[in-house]
C-alpha cells in the first residue's frame, strides 16, 4: 500500500523547496545522529546489483569506483534539509534547491552532479582525468534521441555490413551463419622444446554462468579439437569425435605450464619474456547464431581461419588504421607489460583492429561535434568488450567478462572475440552497447526515477517511483563566467587543487575522492584515451599522450597522497562558502589512509563534525568477493570549516576511543536492526570514522596525529568485540 509522500507526485503536488542555508544556520539534517543511513543503504542495495540500469547516465563508459546514485540523493537533500528533517520522506519528494551551488572536485562518473540537477540544484564539477571528464560531459549533455537514433542508422548503412563480414560461419550444407564469440587460446613455447603450450587451465571451456542450474557445458578434446557436450565438473570427458578419454585438467596451473610434448613443466611469466612479444593465439572454437536463431557450438575450420587472414591482410591495406602508442610502466600496467605488451594496439587482434577502424574511421566523419563526441564515447565503451583480454562470462548472463573484471590489466589466457557490430544476441558489441547504454541513459533522461524497497515474501526487490524530477537535458557552461550567467551545470578537466572559482561561492562540496592504493585509474584509463585522442583530435585535453599526470590525487605511498588531497581539500576550503559543509564518502582497511585523511583534513582547515556508515559501490564486484573480509561500507564524513574554539574534548585518548565506541556501536545496532551483516572490516571502518571524528576536533592538529597511533591500536581490539556481536 503505497503511503501519502508517494501521491504526492503523483497527484502533482508543488515540489518541496529547500533554500540555500543562511550565514550562522545551525546544523544540517546530515550532521545529526538519526540520518537516515541505514535505510540509505536499503535503497542502495537495489541500486548496487544492476547499477547500469537504475541508473545508467553515470554508466554510458567505464569508470572506476562508480558510487551509488541514491546515496548521493540523500546526501545533497541532508546537506541541505533543516535539523530534525524526515530526509528518507524528502527521499520520494519531488524537492528543489534554488540557488544552491555544490562542487565536486573528482567528479569521476558525475553521481554527484547528477543528483545534485534532479533536485534542483546548480553543479560544478572537475576531474584531472581527460576521460571521466569526457563520459560526464556527454551523459549531461546528449542529443535529442531523434538526432542519436538517426546518426545510428547512418552508421549502420555505411559499415555494419562491411565489419559483419568477417564473422561469417560456414555451416553443413552450405549454410551459414553470424559468429557471435570465437574462443581463443594463449600458447607459450615451452623452453626446453620449443613445443607451442596451449595455456588451457581446463577443457571445459563453456559453461552456463550459473552452471548448477544449467549444467551442461562444453569440452574442448586435445588430441583432435573436437567440441564435446559435457558437464560444467566433469573431470573426464570421452570425446565424440574421436573417441578419446581425456582428463579436463589443463597443461597451464597458476603460475606454471606443462608441456605436453616433452613433458617437462616450465615457468610461463619468463618463458613469454624470452620472447620478446606478447603470445600468439590459437583460435580453436566458436558460438554460431543460425539463421533459425538457434545457438551452436563448433570447432573452428578452415573457414574461420582464412576469414581471420583476410582481415589481417585488409588491415594492412589501411593507413593509419589505429593508434599506436606506448604503454609506460606503472603498478596497473606492469602486468601487461610484463608479458611482452608494449603498445595498447597489441591488445587486440588483427580482426578487431580492422572493425574498430572502420568504425573509428566513420564516427570521425560525424559532421555534428557533439553527436560525434556521444558516438566516439560509445565507440570508446565498446573496447572494453572488444579485445583479447577479454573472457567468456557464460550465457545466462552478459556473455562477455570486460577487461577490468579485476580493475587490473591481467592478461587473459583463454580470450573471447566478440562479434564487434553485434547481433539481437551479442553482448558487449557496438550495436548493442547502443540499446543498453546510450538508448537507455535517453530513457532515464526524459524520465528519471528513483527506487524504494518493495518486500515480497521477505524477498527485497526494487519498485521504480517517477515523477520526482525533470527530465534530464542540461546545456553545460565552457567556463565559470558562463555559469554565472545562468547555466545550470559547469564541468572542466584539470587539477582540482587549483580552479577559476571565486572565493566563497559554493554552498557545499559534495565527493568520493580516491584513496591511496594500487588502482591507478589513469595507468587503465589510458586504454581508452589512446582511441578517443585517435578519433577527435590531439588538442584541448587530449593535448597529452597519457591521461596520467603529476597532479593526481592517486599515489601508493602515503606521505605523498595526504600532500596532494590535502592541497584540494585547501581548495575546497577557500571556495566554499562560510558555513558550507564539505562532505565525501571515503573507506580504507588501512591505518595510513585513515591517518593520511585527519592530516589532509586538518591542514586544510577542516573539522569532522558526523560520520555516518552507508552501502558502499557493487555488491557483485571480483575484488570485493576474493577478499576475506570485504569491506561493504563507505563512511560519509561530514566537515566544517575549523573555528578558533571547536569545543570541548575528551582528556585522555582511551576516553576519546570509548566515545568513538559507543557511537560505531550504535550504528553498527542499526544495521543489524533491519537485518545487513557487517564483516570485520565494516566494523573497523565505523570505528576507525568515529575515531577519526573525535580526533579531528582537537584544536592542534600535531597533537591529533600523535595520539592517532594509540587510538588505532586500541580501536583494533575492539573492533574484534563489536564484530562478534555483527
Amino acid at each position: 500500500m503505497r503511503t501519502d509522500q508517494y501521491a504526492l507526485f503523483e497527484t502533482g503536488a508543488a515540489p518541496t523547496t529547500i533554500p540555500a542555508a543562511s550565514p550562522g544556520a545551525d546544523a544540517r539534517a546530515i550532521e545529526e545522529a538519526s540520518f537516515p543511513f541505514e535505510h540509505l543503504s536499503e535503497i542502495a542495495e537495489i541500486e548496487s546489483w544492476r547499477k547500469e540500469i537504475t541508473r545508467p547516465i553515470y554508466h554510458i563508459h567505464k569508470w572506476w569506483a562508480q558510487r551509488l546514485g541514491s546515496v548521493f540523493r540523500g546526501i545533497v537533500l541532508g546537506a541541505f534539509a533543516p535539523p530534525n528533517s524526515d530526509v528518507l520522506s524528502l527521499f520520494y519528494r519531488r524537492v528543489e534547491l534554488p540557488d544552491v551551488v555544490v562542487f565536486d572536485p573528482f567528479m569521476g562518473s558525475g553521481t554527484t552532479l547528477g543528483e545534485t540537477l534532479k533536485l534542483g540544484g546548480r553543479a560544478v564539477g572537475r576531474d584531472i582525468n581527460p576521460v571521466a571528464y569526457f563520459l560526464v560531459r556527454n551523459a549531461l549533455d546528449l542529443p535529442r534521441r531523434d538526432e542519436v537514433l538517426k546518426t545510428f542508422r547512418e552508421i549502420e548503412r555505411d559499415v555494419s555490413s562491411e565489419i559483419l563480414q568477417f564473422y561469417d560461419a560456414q555451416l553443413r550444407e552450405g549454410r551459414k551463419g553470424q559468429v557471435l564469440y570465437y574462443f581463443w587460446v594463449k600458447q607459450v613455447a615451452c623452453p626446453n622444446c620449443e613445443h607451442l603450450v596451449d595455456l588451457f587451465s581446463s577443457y571445459v571451456f563453456a559453461q552456463h554462468a550459473y552452471p548448477k542450474e544449467h549444467p551442461e557445458a562444453r569440452a574442448l578434446c586435445p588430441a583432435c579439437g573436437g567440441i564435446n557436450v559435457t558437464r560444467y565438473d566433469a573431470s573426464q570427458v570421452l570425446c565424440q569425435v574421436c573417441n578419446t578419454a581425456f582428463a579436463t585438467d589443463g597443461p597451464a596451473r597458476g603460475t606454471k605450464a606443462h608441456c605436453p610434448a616433452c613433458n617437462g613443466t616450465f615457468t610461463i611469466a619468463p618463458a613469454v619474456r624470452c620472447k620478446g612479444a606478447p603470445p600468439p593465439h590459437r583460435l580453436y572454437a566458436k558460438l554460431v547464431l543460425t539463421v533459425s536463431g538457434e545457438k551452436v557450438y563448433l570447432a573452428a575450420d578452415d573457414y574461420d581461419r582464412a576469414l581471420y587472414d583476410h582481415a589481417a591482410s585488409e588491415l594492412r591495406k589501411r593507413a593509419d588504421a589505429y593508434p599506436v602508442v606506448a604503454i609506460a610502466p606503472g603498478y596497473n600496467t606492469d602486468q601487461a607489460l610484463n608479458y611482452c605488451y608494449r603498445h595498447w594496439h597489441e591488445f587486440f587482434n588483427e580482426r578487431q583492429l580492422l572493425c574498430l577502424s572502420l568504425l573509428a574511421a566513420r564516427i570521425r566523419e560525424i559532421g555534428d561535434e557533439r553527436q560525434r563526441a556521444v558516438f566516439c564515447c560509445l565507440f570508446s565503451g565498446t573496447l572494453e568488450f572488444n579485445n583479447m583480454f577479454a573472457s567468456f562470462k557464460g550465457e545466462g548472463t552478459g556473455a562477455v567478462r570486460h577487461m577490468f573484471n579485476h580493475h587490473i590489466l591481467k592478461p587473459e589466457r583463454t580470450p573471447l572475440e566478440a562479434n564487434l557490430w553485434g547481433t539481437l544476441k551479442s553482448s558487449g558489441s557496438f550495436s548493442t552497447l547502443f540499446e543498453t547504454r546510450l538508448l537507455r541513459a535517453l530513457d532515464y533522461c526524459e524520465r528519471p526515477f528513483e527506487l524504494r524497497v518493495v518486500r515480497n515474501g521477505g524477498v527485497p526487490s526494487g519498485e521504480k517511483v517517477h515523477g520526482l524530477a525533470s527530465p534530464f537535458f542540461y546545456a553545460v557552461a565552457d567556463d565559470y563566467a558562463e555559469f554565472e550567467r545562468g547555466k545550470q551545470v559547469y564541468i572542466s578537466c584539470g587539477d582540482s587543487a587549483q580552479t577559476d572559482l571565486p572565493d566563497r561561492a559554493i554552498d557545499a562540496v559534495i565527493t568520493d575522492p580516491p584513496f591511496f592504493d594500487n588502482v591507478h585509474y589513469s595507468q587503465l584509463a589510458d586504454f581508452f584515451y589512446v582511441w578517443q585522442r585517435f578519433i577527435l583530435g590531439a588538442h584541448g585535453y587530449y593535448a597529452g599522450e597519457t591521461t596520467r599526470s603529476r597532479g593526481e590525487v592517486q599515489q601508493s605511498e602515503a606521505a605523498a597522497f595526504a600532500e596532494r588531497l590535502g592541497g584540494v581539500w585547501s581548495e575546497c576550503h577557500r571556495v566554499l562558502k562560510k558555513n558550507g559543509l564539505l562532505v565525501f564518502t571515503y573507506h580504507h582497511s588501512r591505518a595510513e589512509g585513515w591517518r593520511c585523511l585527519l592530516g589532509s583534513l586538518g591542514k586544510a582547515g577542516f573539522v569532522v563534525t558526523r560520520a555516518h556508515p552507508v552501502k558502499a559501490e557493487m555488491s557483485v564486484a571480483a575484488p570485493k568477493h576474493q577478499a576475506k573480509h570485504p569491506i561493504d561500507l563507505d563512511m560519509i564524513l561530514v566537515c566544517r570549516k575549523k573555528a578558533k574554539d571547536v569545543g570541548a574534548h575528551p582528556s585522555s585518548v582511551e576516553r576519546l576511543v570509548e566515545e568513538a565506541t559507543a557511537e560505531a556501536e550504535s550504528q553498527v545496532q542499526r544495521f543489524q536492526r533491519l537485518g545487513r551483516t557487517l564483516s570485520r572490516n565494516d566494523v573497523r571502518v565505523v570505528l576507525m570514522a568515529q575515531t577519526l571524528v573525535r580526533l579531528s576536533r582537537l584544536p592542534d592538529l600535531g597533537a591529533a596525529l600523535g595520539h592517532f597511533d594509540v587510538a588505532q591500536s586500541l580501536a583494533e581490539a575492539v573492533a574484534d568485540r563489536l564484530c562478534q556481536s555483527c
